[in-house]
């Protein structure tokens, strides 16, 4: 009887995030050509050609058993730390918007921040995987992935991609708690991460502007505030149920990256709070329904994909948290994109990925639960 309400458990949430996933992928098209109309077809078509690339990422991710990926996590470290290099070696990374963050190369670019979250958490899978019980009486198999995540995030900085930073640790600090390390070490975690990211503000002018315009953007409407400002405006213009799909004006010039960054101040001029608020419900149900599959995995033992499953939808909940709460004006300005909405190639390849990871947990729970069905047997994921 358990084992068959875990059966059903696993089916609906495999069900209803993938239904969420594509409906926000759906979204995405939409909203991207909305936002960009005053440029007929340029982004939509970019976006629709990073869209087909990224579902075919996701059926190569579901092809791979998770295995191999538990036998290189290690070595995908080394690689996110690697690259991380790369960008800031000149010549070899591109710069652009103020910042070293990208490698570029036939016409594509991979940005750092985006290309070594996946290469992080399947490293943190692999090492919970191993040490993850210990977590809680030794100390120091708890700091030592958060001396290597670390350094991944130092890399960051120095493009520097302080909001990327700040996603990474926040699910690296989440996940060590989810796999069991006390209270009093979270909370110390916590503390220090604050402490250092108010240490990084306070010492580079440009972040304590966002800052301070954050908390006042009316101050400097047409400075440091401009960006906060028209995202509000757009909330304002909206109101419940909005102006129209397509008939936002903010998007034309006057709210800077419209179809990245502030894509959701657009839904909301155009569908109003009521379409943010359906966003969000798809969010909400894509990384609860990821988060009972992790929970589902590890209750049967499958502690690589119950990890990777935890990490993802981390990750995926910090963006859509920061990005909403830049839009709305509850957090400073920061460049993070939401994730299978906004356009951005990396993002949403990279985002397809680590849903493609996740099915492939799906899949792999699911066949020893079929090999059961057909003997007869009564052990679904198991």
């Amino acid at each position: 009887m358990r084992n068959s309400v875990q059966s059903i458990g696993a089916q609906w949430a495999t069900s209803t995030s993938v239904i969420a996933w594509m409906l926000l992928l759906a979204v995405g098209v939409i909203m991207v050509h909305s936002a960009t109309i005053a440029e007929p077809g340029v982004y939509t078509q970019r976006h629709l050609i990073y869209l087909v690339l990224s579902l075919i990422s996701v059926v190569f991710t579901v092809v791979i058993p998770l295995e191999w990926w538990k036998r290189v996590h290690k070595v995908l470290l080394v690689a996110a730390v690697a690259f991380c290099i790369a960008v800031l070696i000149p010549g070899l990374g591109s710069e652009a918007k103020g910042g070293q963050r990208w490698i570029r190369f036939a016409g594509f670019s991979l940005q750092a921040s985006e290309v070594v979250k996946p290469l992080v958490l399947i490293y943190l899978a692999g090492y919970l995987e191993r040490f993850g019980h210990l977590l809680g009486d030794r100390s120091f198999d708890l700091v030592k992935p958060l001396l290597l995540v670390g350094l991944v995030c130092f890399l960051l900085i120095l493009e520097p991609d302080f909001g990327g930073a700040v996603v990474l640790v926040s699910a690296t600090c989440g996940l060590l708690f989810l796999a069991g390390a006390r209270l009093r070490h979270f909370i110390l975690l916590i503390g220090v991460a604050l402490g250092i990211g108010a240490l990084l503000i306070v010492t580079q002018p440009y972040r304590m502007a966002r800052v301070t315009a954050f908390t006042d953007p009316w101050a400097s409407p047409f400075g440091d505030g401009y960006q906060l400002v028209q995202a509000l405006i757009s909330f304002g213009r909206g109101e419940l149920m909005g102006l129209g799909l397509g008939e936002g004006i903010q998007k034309l010039s006057y709210l800077p990256e419209a179809h990245n960054d502030f894509i959701v101040s657009v839904i909301a001029e155009e569908l109003g709070v009521a379409g943010v608020l359906l966003v969000m419900g798809l969010f909400v149900v894509l990384v609860l329904g990821i988060m009972q599959r992790a929970r589902l995995h590890l209750q049967e033992e499958r502690r690589f994909a119950g990890y990777l499953c935890y990490g993802v939808a981390l990750i995926f909940a910090l963006q859509f948290i920061v990005n909403v709460g830049v839009n709305t004006g509850v957090l400073p300005t920061k460049g993070l994109t939401l994730p299978f909405v906004s356009f951005g190639g990396n993002s949403l390849l990279v985002c397809c990925i680590m849903f493609g990871l996740v099915l492939r947990g799906d899949v792999e729970a699911m066949q020893p639960a079929e090999r059961s069905r057909r003997r007869g047997g009564r052990q679904p994921w198991r």
